[in-house]
């Protein structure tokens, strides 16, 4: 198998014969699927690294063999363990939608395995900074209800970004007198959370405050300068400048208040499950992940209060 220049950086693939395949692949995943732009940006760079890779051999003539050939090509680009497995992840679908779609044979890149990515626990907030963050007092400005209701809302019921700007403000999915809010994550996978108290007060005041904001016709839920649905990187603008107002060392970004709020339900309740559901994860290993960062809180009590744990 040959390698084409640029294959380490996914070289762009318009030159290669199946590039119209991989078009018409990419298009069914973003119309069928409704799979997210980041998601979609990352399975047309892996396809285009893999026609680059490929030279002048078409899909259907790769083997397993050499997709692990390219995999390997790509892992000595410098591409990291996590890198090569969102790679061979794309090039699965895509086989998997040519097998179908196509008349493709067996699925070559079904039984390759990428190497092991180091497990990578997510970080937290404790719940005392969760508190800190979220019920600082915040210098007045003309958008502090916007960021209050939008930061209450996150912590309270684990949405994902995407989730959160996504919402409208009049299709029934936010029902503050049930205090609970539905919505379309991954995979187009809809999921209906409980929404806290204090996130019901918070979102009460922006929905007073949100007409004197809002675009005339503009649907969206949580609104910017413009009067538009806001775009994801105000929200994580808005909340790194809460968590520095708020005293705050660490950086905070949205995934870290759906982390927290995981870890912090996880450590009260331990109930898997629930945890699962309220983040929408498609499978129960996703979840157990935060099993560990509560092992770790209780270790780390463990050493500092057993009396036989401590070193003398």
């Amino acid at each position: 198998m040959r390698s084409g220049a640029g294959a380490g950086r996914g070289a762009p693939s318009a030159a290669h014969p199946d590039a119209a395949l991989v078009d018409a692949w990419l298009a069914a995943a973003a119309g069928e699927r409704r799979l997210s732009p980041a998601t979609l940006r990352n399975y047309a760079h892996a396809a285009a690294r893999l026609l680059a890779l490929a030279g002048k051999a078409r899909l259907a003539e790769l083997d397993s063999t050499a997709i692990r050939q390219a995999l390997a090509r790509l892992h000595a680009a410098g591409l990291s363990a996590r890198s090569l497995a969102l790679a061979l992840s794309a090039w699965r679908s895509l086989y998997r939608w040519l097998s179908r779609q196509r008349g493709f044979g067996a699925n070559p890149a079904a039984g390759v395995r990428a190497p092991r990515t180091p497990r990578t626990l997510p970080k937290a907030l404790s719940v005392a900074q969760a508190a800190r963050l979220l019920d600082a007092p915040q210098p007045p400005g003309p958008w502090t209800t916007r960021d209050r209701a939008m930061f209450e809302l996150l912590y309270s019921s684990g949405l994902r970004l995407a989730e959160l700007v996504s919402l409208d403000v009049d299709d029934g999915r936010l029902d503050l007198r049930a205090g609970e809010v539905t919505v379309t994550g991954k995979g187009g996978k809809t999921r209906t959370v409980p929404v806290g108290a204090k996130a019901r007060m918070a979102l009460a005041a922006w929905l007073a405050e949100r007409p004197r904001r809002a675009a005339p016709g503009e649907r969206a839920l949580f609104v910017g300068a413009r009067g538009r649905r806001i775009s994801p990187r105000v929200v994580q603008a808005r909340l790194a400048a809460w968590a520095r107002a708020a005293g705050l060392a660490s950086p905070v970004h949205p995934h870290l208040l759906r982390h927290s709020v995981a870890t912090h339900l996880l450590e009260s309740s331990q109930d898997l499950r629930a945890v699962q559901e309220l983040l929408g994860h498609a499978n129960i290993a996703t979840t157990q992940v935060y099993t560990h960062l509560d092992h770790q809180a209780l270790a780390k009590v463990y050493d500092r209060a057993h009396p036989r744990a401590r070193k003398r």
